[in-house]
């Protein structure tokens, strides 16, 4: 019945209204965000907040605040932070995704002595807090030497247990007469993987990189604890630093939404690409038995 989506229509807005606070906020002067009764339209809406073309670099007036992309960390601004995020993303997504995927189409169609075993424990990691591996992980990147390196926020997050079990799910979909007739065909286990199983997995390909995806991109724990260094800051940290300065500066919290506003984005034209694939991906892991 239409009155049991009642709850949900009521879920919409308050999921929808820090978003648009922070939207409006944005493109709102200083003044006018820390006005109270406060405005649901910018009145006078600025792009200051991004770039100030009145800033000096030294001034304390709240109307010549550098905009977010003038912010400089150690002679590093905030595209770098920005590009710094979009690599590790990218990187940890496409590739944990393929190697899950790989791991999982062993696992279901070329089984081996022990890969039940191994299946199990990949499920029973599953059930520890990710928190729990902080330390080891942390003692093994600084013997590594990785600290403020790249390899400190990549290599760690290429091993994802819950993709695996994803794919492996997924991977029941697919029918073993087509493996045998691959096989038949002359075809071994990684040209079979990528020419006839992945295109398959279209669907669950894109419906589990948006959760992967996000979650590197607001990633904020694990780069904090590895990396200090302005030339490898995540844009996550960035913020979380400026964030920390309001209690400071207050001013600053119309730069701070413009900055977020900008760190949504990726997330917000990822869904809005891949949606489609996105809700096949969910309906056919919903519907199977």
């Amino acid at each position: 019945m239409k009155w049991l989506r009642l709850p949900l229509w009521l879920l919409v807005p308050a999921m929808l209204l820090p978003y648009y606070w922070m939207a409006i906020g944005a493109f709102k002067s200083v003044a006018e965000l820390l006005r109270q009764p406060p405005t649901l339209l910018p009145q006078v809406p600025t792009t200051r907040n991004f770039f100030n073309p009145d800033w000096t670099g030294t001034t304390a007036d709240p109307d010549k605040l550098a905009g977010i992309l003038q912010v400089q960390v150690e002679g590093h601004g905030f595209l770098r932070f920005y590009a710094n995020s979009l690599l590790v993303t990218v990187v940890v997504t496409v590739v944990s995704l393929l190697a899950a995927s790989l791991v999982a189409f062993v696992l279901t169609k070329k089984p081996f002595p022990g890969s039940r075993w191994l299946f199990r424990a990949l499920l029973v990691s599953m059930m520890l807090p990710w928190e729990v591996t902080i330390v080891p992980n942390f003692v093994t990147v600084a013997q590594l030497g990785w600290i403020n390196t790249y390899a400190a926020l990549l290599v760690p997050g290429l091993a994802k247990a819950f993709v695996v079990f994803y794919f492996r799910q997924a991977m029941l979909s697919v029918p073993d007469e087509l493996i045998s007739a691959a096989t038949l065909d002359g075809a071994g286990t990684l040209r079979i993987w990528w020419s006839v199983v992945l295109p398959m997995l279209r669907p669950a390909l894109a419906a589990i990189a948006i959760p992967v995806a996000v979650g590197e991109w607001n990633n904020f724990l694990w780069p904090l604890l590895v990396v200090n260094d302005a030339a490898t800051l995540t844009l996550p940290l960035q913020l979380g630093k400026m964030a920390g300065d309001l209690s400071f500066n207050p001013q600053s919290a119309a730069v701070l939404m413009a900055g977020s506003l900008l760190a949504s984005l990726p997330a917000v034209v990822l869904f809005l690409i891949f949606q489609k694939q996105f809700v096949a991906g969910l309906q056919a892991g919903a519907t199977k038995g």
